[in-house]
């Protein structure tokens, strides 16, 4: 089993913005914590990060024919407003588990619509950086 962790704009800087929101915790620990759990859960996983759209839309569509079983994403801001990225995730048959480190439905308005969440299996949302260990979990009993 292979499984892919996307994570959009920003995400690259955990540890460094927003501390009261996203945490102390680096960007590279939460990577260790994903790879450590990927050991435990005896599977392979792909962790990739990119801050522009058109890269996203490229891994994305690159998970239908590598082998990729399922996908963990973070589309950070792009979430409220990238048809594009909804519209690949739509265009290939994997499931995607959307996470967010912080409670969206408790911050500004405009984080409270997601555009990609429609098309993915489930949303974490405001778990810090355990939601992507439990997307993980979830995945990996789902594909089984």
């Amino acid at each position: 089993m292979k499984l892919l962790v996307i994570n959009g704009p920003n995400i690259n800087f955990l540890g460094i913005r927003e501390k009261s929101i996203y945490g102390q915790q680096s960007y590279e620990s939460l990577c260790v914590n994903i790879k450590e759990k990927a050991t435990l859960l005896n599977c392979d996983v792909d962790i990739f990060q990119a801050n522009g759209e058109g890269e996203i839309i490229d891994r994305i569509q690159k998970a239908f024919s590598d082998g990729t079983s399922g996908v963990i994403i973070n589309p950070g801001a792009y979430t409220h407003y990238s048809y594009a990225i909804a519209d690949a995730i739509a265009s290939i048959n994997i499931p995607f588990i959307e996470v967010h480190i912080s409670n969206v439905h408790k911050r500004e308005e405009f984080r409270h619509k997601s555009v990609t969440a429609s098309v993915c299996d489930g949303q974490i949302v405001g778990l810090g950086l355990d939601g992507y260990t439990i997307a993980m979990e979830y995945l990996y009993k789902k594909i089984l």
